[in-house]
């Protein structure tokens, strides 16, 4: 993930409270706790990161300990829960030593706040803590969240071969196995957010699979078909409800709602100068010019003309970055030199870690600013065009509307992850007894450093939501917590 700048001003609106609402409608902490109809003496979790506690582009120990199901677990004991036991990483800084890649980022350590150029504060990669580890004989383990799960993953025997997580703890059966084999008299499950998020965080790299169930066939990236998708959810709730195990599910965010997607204006390009906008026009006239020609000999329509058209403004119009629309006509078998560029709308989510990439040239703390977006297209990867999101909006309300099905179809607790998040992503925000939460990147206190993941705190605000939905399905009187004791953002 490349540098964020963070601005005096917004770590000072990160302390900034109000009291004017509070989010407590439905706490019952003056009720007697009881668990209703619910059995929650043997409580088992399955997921991906979010089940986990993975935040900070990690999971670390201090991470897990604020997991939505281990704070859902302690509020069960006091209704009769037992033992949650949770495949704890060896240290604090999460990552995997023999598996780090530098050009991915993928197994380094936890995103931290430090100390950057001209003393601003930006988030930076710390080192791996230590090498992967084997706890399987450590086990069972109720926490079955494993980090970049996707549904069908589940259901794999292989997939401690495939994902270092599970291969951590894995005894060789998949994850709904080593759920079901516990025989939990309650479970969660809340997966699906990576059978779209990959493909939405990649840029739309991948290949919208629907109406291919052959997941043999699919890349790291490719949206999982909808139908596959509640086949093999339906298979899981029949295997965790066969010993009459009571439930909840919970169902898939809009990832277009949290600060990856959020943060970098969707016209990112403003402020450039009479002759930097006469530079820039002029350079494109001549790809304008043979765009206007092939609309004149009617190859392409008026809007595709319309939609192609590289234009800067100089002064505070927000402009938007040329980007290489792999989805546009391709031209150049008619001319080499128009290739498919057009210029970001607010349609598109341009995604974090372009953020420096389009920022001004600074020698000193910003070499590479301007390199992308202007003279130089923004590559595909780092933009989550219109007609990309549509996909995964397309996709995800498809998993939800089936997720919602099974719960009904089995009489279990549902839970609205997607409306609550929409909640955190709205201009207002949540309010939790008088300190605001948003989905503003770091400023917002509900998603940590990485864009993606929950704090400490927003893992709380979760975790009320489960127990909302529980206590409402199964009449018992688990008592929410409080978020504002969880961890937020920490700084240096």
């Amino acid at each position: 993930m490349k540098k964020i700048i963070i601005s005096t001003l917004a770590i000072s609106a990160l302390l900034f409270t109000t009291s004017c609402k509070t989010d407590f409608d439905t706490d019952v902490k003056d009720i007697a706790v009881t668990n209703g109809e619910a059995n929650f003496s043997k409580y088992v979790a399955l997921g991906n990161s979010l089940t986990s506690g993975f935040r900070d582009n990690a999971l670390y120990i201090d991470g897990q300990n604020e997991s939505y199901p281990l704070i859902l677990s302690n509020q069960m004991k006091l209704a009769g829960g037992g033992a949650f036991k949770q495949p704890m990483m060896p240290n604090n800084s999460g990552g995997f030593s023999n598996l780090a890649n530098p050009a991915t980022g993928d197994f380094y350590g936890k995103i931290v706040l430090g100390v950057g150029c001209n003393n601003a504060l930006a988030p930076k990669p710390s080192a791996p803590g230590a090498a992967l580890d084997n706890i399987s004989t450590g086990g069972p383990y109720q926490n079955l969240g494993i980090p970049g799960a996707k549904s069908f993953h589940l259901g794999l025997s292989s997939y401690g071969m495939l994902n270092p997580y599970y291969t951590r703890f894995s005894t060789g059966v998949s994850p709904i196995n080593a759920a079901v084999s516990q025989a939990p008299t309650f479970f969660s499950l809340w997966i699906g957010n990576n059978d779209v998020l990959s493909y939405a965080t990649s840029g739309g790299t991948g290949v919208d699979q629907t109406g291919n169930a052959n997941v043999t066939t699919y890349g790291n990236n490719d949206i999982t078909d909808p139908t596959l998708y509640k086949s093999v959810i339906n298979t899981y709730v029949t295997a965790l409800t066969a010993n009459g195990a009571k439930g909840v599910l919970a169902n898939i965010p809009n990832v277009t709602s949290i600060p990856f997607f959020t943060t970098v204006p969707s016209k990112p390009i403003s402020n450039l100068t009479d002759s930097q906008a006469s530079q820039l026009n002029t350079a494109y006239a001549p790809y304008n010019a043979g765009i206007l020609q092939l609309k004149s000999m009617g190859v392409i329509s008026d809007a595709e003309y319309q939609s192609r058209v590289i234009k800067f403004t100089a002064g505070s119009v927000a402009n938007g970055a040329v980007i290489l629309d792999k989805d546009l006509k391709d031209l150049t078998g008619l001319n080499p030199a128009l290739k498919s560029y057009r210029q970001t709308t607010s349609e598109d989510f341009i995604i974090l870690p372009a953020a420096n990439l389009i920022k001004p040239f600074d020698a000193t703390c910003n070499p590479q600013g301007m390199s992308a977006g202007t003279a130089v297209p923004l590559a595909d990867k780092y933009v989550l065009t219109q007609k990309e999101t549509l996909k995964v909006i397309t996709a995800t309300k498809a998993y939800n509307d089936a997720l919602k099905d099974i719960a009904a179809s089995k009489g279990l607790a549902y839970v609205d992850a997607n409306t609550k998040m929409n909640e955190l992503g709205g201009q207002s925000g949540i309010v939790w007894d008088g300190v605001r939460y948003s989905a503003k990147f770091v400023t917002g206190g509900a998603f940590s450093l990485d864009g993606v993941h929950l704090t400490g705190r927003g893992y709380a605000i979760i975790a009320n939501e489960f127990i909302k939905a529980i206590n409402a399905k199964y009449k018992s009187t688990l008592p929410q917590v409080d978020p504002n004791k969880y961890s937020g953002i920490t700084f240096p």
